[in-house]
């Protein structure tokens, strides 16, 4: 559990949401903010799933086991 790269994922997020938007109010397309939307999303879950070091940094300790 590292909550620092759950917060940098979230903000990738939201950063990716805010593309898509103004991509698709740009062109008056809703298709297109859908189709900015999901490809950033592909290209978010494919930086965001895998166990990168990054979003490790600050790993929360585990309570040791009381008897």
């Amino acid at each position: 559990q590292d909550f620092e790269g759950q917060k940098l994922a979230e903000q990738l997020t939201h950063y990716l949401l805010i593309a898509s938007f103004i991509a698709g109010y740009s062109m008056h397309s809703m298709q297109m903010l859908l189709i900015v939307f999901a490809a950033g999303l592909a290209l978010t879950a494919l930086v965001v799933i895998p166990p990168w070091p990054m979003y490790n940094k600050h790993p929360q300790p585990f309570l040791q086991p009381q008897d």
